[in-house]
């Protein structure tokens, strides 16, 4: 007897960054798998049909639902289904001339059930990615590797834990809240339990191109594309997209 399909809901959609390269590459990953059916959106609007689906999956920047459907998403969680929230999921973000890039406080059940708020990060430039719990089977037999990609600084809304993180301290130049002078741990990617389910983040992710930064740029310099490259990143996307499916 074939076994049952599994219902993906992947939400992809954004500002800033290369959406249309991270979804090829996402899709790519969920189509290894012959039982997963992937429905795709650009925001949580149908929240019927992500409450319909057997796990979710987001890749947004600067999308974030209202409060009636953040609670909706959480409940969804708390009944017992995995999502999988990458990259810039986290995030909310208004330029202020003068002050540089604002992360408002205005979706609190929203973040408190993702487990972190994006607020800031340094110039993009290398940097080492440590394996906080070795033991953990999404990250065993993981070594250190160097990710160039956005290092995220975030508001943090435990208890979860941190499976993946770096270190880091300093100035987040152009952004309104840049002092990070503390040297601590940063969480690269975490489990956060919500009821019944669980919120895996994964911060890195990062891809941006020539016309992702339209209307404020009608051409941005360079080609980005983070961590991508990278095979430990394409190893813990695999295992986290297997993770949130149940395939684990």
């Amino acid at each position: 007897m074939a076994k049952a399909a599994i219902d993906a809901y992947f939400v992809c959609g954004g500002k800033y960054h290369d959406i249309d390269y991270a979804r090829l590459q996402l899709l790519g990953l969920l189509g290894e798998h012959e039982r997963v059916r992937t429905r795709i959106a650009e925001d949580y609007s149908d929240i019927a049909a992500i409450e319909a689906s057997d796990f979710l999956v987001t890749y947004t920047v600067d999308i974030v639902p209202g409060e009636a459907t953040a609670q909706r998403l959480r409940d969804y969680v708390a009944g017992g289904k995995r999502w999988l929230a990458l990259h810039g999921t986290n995030s909310i973000l208004r330029y202020v001339k003068g002050r540089g890039w604002e992360a408002p406080r205005d979706a609190r059940t929203f973040m408190e059930t993702l487990g972190s708020q994006f607020v800031a990060h340094p110039p993009i430039e290398p940097y080492r990615v440590e394996v906080t719990q070795p033991s953990h089977p999404l990250v065993a037999g993981i070594e250190p590797f160097d990710a160039s990609d956005e290092l995220y600084l975030m508001e943090l809304h435990p208890p979860f834990e941190t499976l993946l993180h770096t270190r880091w301290h300093g100035e987040a130049k152009g952004f309104a809240e840049r002092d990070w002078s503390a040297d601590e741990p940063r969480p690269v990617m975490y489990l956060k339990q919500v009821g019944a389910g669980e919120v895996l983040y994964f911060t890195l992710g990062h891809a941006r191109s020539h016309y992702d930064m339209r209307p404020m740029m009608d051409e941005y310099p360079t080609v980005e594309r983070g961590s991508w490259p990278v095979p430990a990143f394409t190893e813990l996307l695999r295992r986290s997209l297997r993770w949130a499916a149940g395939l684990d």
